[in-house]
């Protein structure tokens, strides 16, 4: 299956940005209020960046709450990593693996289209084995 599939059931308009220029206390109170961990960061129409909890826990590390204050295009994880809307869901969760991150952004050209969790795409990879092992249980008892 690829990221296509499993994002075409949700509308772009309902992933949660937030611009290169807003403070990271704002930023951390989106974070809080969606229950997410992580947010792809704008500018001009295009991700520059990601901005997650672990970002915060590196800053707050090595500089305290001064570090709330910044924009958070100071402190985010740039460049974004990103795929394509055609990558597959196994190529998309070795990537994550290998690059040790939980998010990524899904691009149709230079335009954002998703943004899927390494949960996202667990989940889906479950499903998959679920629906075959159904299948071949099915093939199993009519046989």
């Amino acid at each position: 299956m690829d990221i296509a599939r499993l994002i075409e059931c949700r509308a772009s308009s309902d992933i949660v940005t937030c611009e290169v220029d807003m403070p990271v206390r704002a930023v951390i109170a989106l974070l809080d209020s969606r229950r997410i961990g992580a947010m792809p960061v704008m500018k001009d129409g295009e991700v520059v960046g990601i901005f997650s909890e672990r970002d915060v826990i590196h800053r707050m590390a090595s500089e305290g709450s001064a570090c709330l204050e910044r924009s958070v295009g100071e402190v985010m994880t740039s460049p974004a990593i990103t795929v394509e809307r055609g990558t597959k869901v196994d190529d998309a969760l070795a990537l994550m693996t290998r690059r040790r991150i939980r998010h990524l952004p899904v691009l149709d050209g230079a335009t954002m289209c998703g943004f899927v969790s390494i949960g996202d795409l667990v989940k889906s990879h479950i499903d998959e084995i679920e629906k075959e092992a159904a299948q071949m249980r099915q093939y199993i008892t009519t046989a």
